[in-house]
């Protein structure tokens, strides 16, 4: 089994200075900005869902 990926970086105020949270699984804690937040996995999308661009059209 491997470990579970942890975020980098606040996603409130950007800094990168997190701990697990006491709450629960996925809950992390910011020290900088002192929040407190989860993250989720909540699936993965279809294949024919996703939306593609073409660039260089429009120029």
């Amino acid at each position: 089994m491997s470990e579970r990926a942890a975020p980098f970086y606040c996603p409130y105020c950007g800094e990168e200075d997190l701990r697990p949270s006491e709450q629960g699984h996925g809950a992390w804690e910011c020290a900088a900005c002192n929040r407190a937040f989860q993250l989720k996995f909540l699936g993965l999308l279809a294949q024919g869902l996703r939306q593609t661009t073409t660039q260089g059209d429009d120029i």
